[in-house]
Formats: structure tokens, sequence, C-alpha cells
């Protein structure tokens, strides 16, 4: 038997989370004085959660919108990318039966497919494509065309 962490069991290992902190020193040259507000790993699941069929999120919209739920001046992007794709793999090692957290629809900045998620790209652009979402690739790399036309809100 594994004694590895579960998916859904390292969610669940941040109870100092949400916070609002000040902005720190060594990011204020870029993005100014403030505050900054990191979300828990339920509320990026829950953002990813209320995306709908058809439409997208971007993990910086996420921070936006998190940011403004908790009246900070930004929201850490780093750290809801990291627990984005947590809720990724969680969401594909729960049973079925739950109803499933759509994180195909929650791509990186600038549209981006995530290499990170369960299946690879392969398997976020299969899910895209089956929603009507057109892949494309650039280099190496691959992204939703005309992404921000089809871009929503998570509160």
């Amino acid at each position: 038997m594994s004694t590895r962490k579960s998916w859904h069991d390292r969610l669940t290992s941040y109870p100092h989370l949400p916070s609002v902190k000040e902005i720190p020193a060594a990011m204020r040259a870029r993005r100014g004085e403030g505050t900054i507000a990191t979300p828990s790993p339920q509320e990026v699941e829950a953002a990813m959660r209320s995306i709908p069929e058809g439409r997208l999120v971007t993990v910086m919209g996420i921070g936006e919108d998190i940011a403004t739920r908790h009246s900070a001046t930004i929201g850490c992007t780093v750290t809801t990318a990291i627990f984005a794709h947590m809720v990724a793999h969680a969401a594909e090692e729960a049973p079925k039966a739950e109803g499933q957290t759509p994180w195909w629809r929650t791509l990186k900045i600038g549209g981006e497919l995530n290499t990170k998620y369960p299946g690879g790209i392969e398997a976020q652009m299969s899910k895209l494509e089956a929603e009507g979402h057109t892949v494309v690739q650039r280099g190496k790399r691959y992204f939703v065309e005309d992404f921000a036309k089809k871009l929503t809100g998570t509160h």
C-alpha cells in the first residue's frame, strides 16, 4: 500500500489559507504597493468548478477574481497555478459519480494548455476540442484559438 498522500488529501493540507498580506518587498518593484491574496485550494477548486461548458478561464483570471473577493491589490498567481494543478489531479483520481471539476477549461496565461495537467497536452486538448474549442500549435506550445473571446469570470 502506498503511503503517498492522495491529491484530495493534498488539497486539504493548507488550513492557514486563504490569507491576505502586504506585497513582499521583492515583488514591489514589479507589482507596486498593496496587498496580495493567497487562495486556499478550495477557492481555486470552486472557481474551476464554476466554469460552464464552452467557456474558459486563465490562472491569472482566477487570481484576479480571488484578489477582488478578498479586497486585495493582487492575487498570487503562482499559488493559484499550483492549486489548479492539484485540483486537476484530484478530479481525475475522484470517483466520476461525484461530478468532475472541469479542470481542462483552466488555461495558463495567454490561453496556453498546461503540460502538467493529467494526461498532458493530449488529454486537455481532447476535452477542449470535444467542447468545440480549436487548439493551435505555436512552436512547441499549444493554445486555444481566440481564447480571450471565451473567457468568463469566476465570482
